[in-house]
């Protein structure tokens, strides 16, 4: 029994008492809320949430990445309590439920080329640990144990296992864990706004084979990438990019992993955001959007290819985890599928995917804002000191803009959005799918202001001064 720190357990404690006592949060700076309130949402409705005093946000990052279908879907729900009543949990490890049967029928018909295997996981770090896994297993079952290592780009974040973060390439994250699983290597992103004119954008392609011949074909077993690269801000890719990955991994009998956590699931248009980009991989990771985030789930989707090794006689894959392909999560995913198709949501992203960069884009006037990039409903603004030279902020300037002003100044204003500076600093914006020019007019009626504060704040050539205010 503890003898220090004892449970809070006044029947009068509030929320709050309880949240800053036994709450532990992911990736937060805990101790920021020693004098400070945490934000506690308590309900949702389509694109937006309500705190516990009653103030509402625009959930512009879909909470993270994750409510496709927005908030307060009851129906949905309901499904997964329907199942309950029928079969409320059984395993996957050698058996089957109706449920994961028809998710995983439904999963193949939707993805691309001959990716009708799947094998189900319970969010996006254990699809990606999964799939890194498989890659080695399967390496070894076809005679090649020696194809390890697996070849990401710098900056981008594929999850927070060990393994999983062994291929993540952003260097703060993985220091405090080290040392991995050997075999994370690294190559540039498709950050093509810090590429000097006249760069060959496919030379971004080759790289990838440069590092794959100085590591040693034979020592390399996978190539993961998400078809638009999360952290720095919402990488695209230059047309042939992945069709040229897709040639190389077949040259040196490599698997390519498509990382679509966030991009799958209608964020980018399209069921997976390898359809975006028009290639096919070996591999697709899922999770999230899946089941619009009203239970969790994830996924891995293999290639008929890959499958066959672990099809037959007594060979079997030696992984899985006890929730993976849960009864109610199934049925959850298969009624949040339904209402991606029964509602037009793909389409509704398509249609509405110009106007609410054209939104963006308009924000350009601002001297703070450098970039806009992304496809879908998956956008970021990179913000600059210097437009014209393109000159970021230092790591004190940027935690003065993110942390001191912008994250807090958004959220207070009713917007939720991410102030990220994993790469250099930018603003990414991810809003429900069902989002349109209402919601678009809301977001750049909170941007906008706080955007031109944030750059008089940071006494940026043309900050336009506030009344009464001289220029810094």
């Amino acid at each position: 029994m503890a003898t220090t720190g004892q449970p809070t357990t006044d029947a009068t404690a509030t929320l709050q008492d309880l949240a800053k006592r036994h709450l532990w949060m992911a990736f937060t700076r805990m101790g920021a809320y020693a004098d400070a309130e945490v934000p506690v949402i308590v309900r949702g409705d389509g694109c937006y949430v309500w705190d516990e005093h009653g103030n509402r946000y625009l959930d512009g990052l879909s909470s993270l990445f994750c409510a496709n279908l927005g908030h307060g879907r009851a129906d949905i729900a309901r499904a997964g309590a329907e199942q309950a009543e029928r079969i409320d949990y059984f395993s996957t490890w050698s058996y089957a439920h109706p449920p994961a049967i028809e998710l995983a029928a439904k999963l193949a018909s939707l993805a691309p080329g001959d990716l009708n295997r799947v094998f189900f996981t319970s969010g996006g770090s254990e699809s990606v640990e999964s799939a890194l896994k498989l890659a080695r297993a399967y390496h070894k079952l076809t005679g090649h144990p020696n194809k390890t290592k697996v070849v990401a780009r710098e900056i981008a974040y594929h999850g927070a296992s060990l393994g999983a973060l062994s291929a993540t390439g952003i260097p703060a994250l993985r220091t405090p864990f080290e040392p991995f699983t050997p075999g994370g290597v690294h190559v540039p992103s498709t950050n093509l706004y810090r590429r000097a004119d006249g760069f060959d954008p496919l030379s971004l392609a080759e790289a990838v084979r440069d590092r794959i011949l100085f590591e040693g074909p034979e020592t390399v077993g996978a190539v993961i990438m998400e078809p638009v690269q999360n952290a720095g801000g919402c990488f695209t890719p230059p047309d042939g990019y992945f069709q040229r990955i897709r040639e190389i991994c077949d040259e040196f009998d490599v698997l390519m992993i498509s990382d679509d956590v966030i991009c799958s699931f209608g964020r980018l248009g399209t069921w997976f955001g390898a359809q975006r980009y028009d290639y096919v991989p070996d591999v697709i990771t899922t999770a999230k959007g899946i089941t619009g985030a009203i239970a969790p789930l994830g996924a891995l989707i293999v290639s008929d290819r890959v499958a066959a090794p672990f099809m037959e006689g007594t060979e079997m894959f030696l992984h899985g985890f006890t929730f993976a392909g849960h009864p109610i999560c199934a049925t959850v995913a298969l009624a949040a599928i339904d209402a991606y198709e029964r509602e037009g949501i793909l389409e509704h992203v398509r249609a509405n995917e110009a106007p609410f960069r054209a939104m963006l884009e308009s924000l350009r006037d601002i001297p703070i804002v450098g970039d806009v990039r992304g496809a879908g409903y998956f956008q970021a603004i990179e913000l600059v000191k210097d437009r014209d030279t393109k000159e970021t902020f230092d790591d004190d300037e940027a935690e003065t803009l993110l942390r001191g002003f912008l994250s807090g100044e958004l959220f207070r204003r009713g917007l939720v959005c991410r102030a990220d500076d994993r790469g250099d600093p930018v603003i990414q914006l991810s809003p429900p799918l069902i989002a349109g020019p209402e919601q678009f007019a809301e977001i750049e009626a909170v941007l906008r202001p706080v955007l031109e504060e944030a750059t008089r704040r940071m006494h940026l050539r043309g900050a336009v001064p506030r009344v009464g205010v001289r220029r810094a």
